[in-house]
């Protein structure tokens, strides 16, 4: 990556930073290298036809605020001009946007780049530990979270610069290691005959899973919805909800380990967003840490390597917002993702 300088990298204030995933979409406004963003507005983005609809009627009608740069994170591969997300039928078209929306200058990162900014941005204090020692400052880190997707990316620090590895590692194949994940793999639902990651470790994901051990047991399975099998599996009033979550938890400890191998993330592993927020208690339980450390001959290693939750609830706003406030400190390759 060429070295980059202020003059290269900075965009001109206010700035609008948007964290779009698949579910909702959140946006905000950065007025100037000194000043907080404002206060976010979330949406649905089911209700609009367009993000273009989105920013107009939920940002820019409602604000004094003109921004004329924007900074946006997207649940998708950006490789294109015009980029699909992953799970949502907006297309985000930055050129259209500069035409329709007053705009100049737009960045369009992965999502979870901006998960992995936050990282970097956010403080002990909006970060709750799961096992392991202290995190070496300049290694590399992970950040990982179970979503209306699973969203993954790396970090690592070279040459004075904090640079964000994105990724589509949600769609990383998964597969069985007891003798009970043998029985209940097979009545998890596949995509085009695989099971992915995303199959499994998402709110969908976790559905499913709940639904298989249902199948292999012949229970009835009442629950439909992530928050139902979780409030069922917390409380312990549930049985089939309780092996669903503890499922999940395990198969997420095992993704957030082979992750922190790939990444040597001697500087953290970093699980993110609601889900994870939610099922504190569950990670804290044993079966996260156990099934994240059994990476023989490395299980000696993997005990070091510390984990966190983001408890921040808008996490990526406050890494755009960091990146958007000094973005040459930050190594974010923008050819190809930037439009003025």
């Amino acid at each position: 990556m060429p070295t980059t300088n202020d003059s290269d990298t900075s965009l001109r204030f206010p700035i609008l930073i948007g964290d779009i995933g698949g579910t909702n979409a959140r946006f905000s406004i950065v007025p100037d290298a000194q000043s907080e963003a404002s206060e976010p507005v979330i949406v649905q983005t089911a209700n609009f036809a367009t993000i273009d609809d989105a920013i107009r009627s939920a940002v820019l009608d409602r604000s004094s605020i003109r921004p004329n740069s924007a900074v946006l994170a997207v649940a998708g591969p950006v490789d294109s001009d015009e980029i699909q997300l992953t799970n949502c039928p907006w297309i985000v078209k930055p050129r259209q946007m500069i035409a329709n929306l007053g705009l100049s200058d737009i960045v369009v990162l992965n999502d979870f780049e901006a998960q992995a900014l936050a990282v970097v941005a956010l403080g002990e204090e909006h970060m709750e530990k799961i096992g392991g020692g202290a995190p070496e400052p300049a290694a590399g880190r992970v950040v990982l979270g179970p979503g209306t997707g699973l969203g993954v990316a790396g970090l690592v620090y070279a040459l004075d610069h904090w640079i964000p590895v994105p990724g589509e590692g949600g769609h990383m194949d998964i597969g069985p290691r007891t003798p009970r994940d043998f029985e209940v793999f097979p009545h998890i639902e596949k995509l085009e005959g695989r099971i992915s990651g995303e199959q499994i470790l998402c709110g969908r994901g976790l559905v499913n899973v709940y639904r298989a051990v249902a199948m292999v047991d012949g229970k009835p399975a009442p629950f439909t919805t992530p928050a139902e099998v979780t409030a069922a599996a917390l409380a312990g009033t549930d049985p089939v909800a309780e092996e669903a979550l503890e499922t999940f938890v395990t198969c997420l400890g095992r993704t957030a380990g082979d992750l922190a191998l790939v990444f040597m993330s001697r500087g953290g592993v970093f699980l993110t967003g609601g889900i994870a927020q939610k099922i504190i208690p569950a990670l804290k339980a044993g079966n996260f840490r156990a099934a994240f450390e059994d990476k023989a001959p490395h299980s000696e290693l993997m005990r070091t390597m510390p984990v966190y939750v983001i408890t921040h609830p808008l996490a990526a706003l406050s890494g755009l917002a960091a990146y958007a406030r000094n973005p040459s400190l930050f190594g974010v390759q923008t050819a190809g993702r930037r439009w003025r």
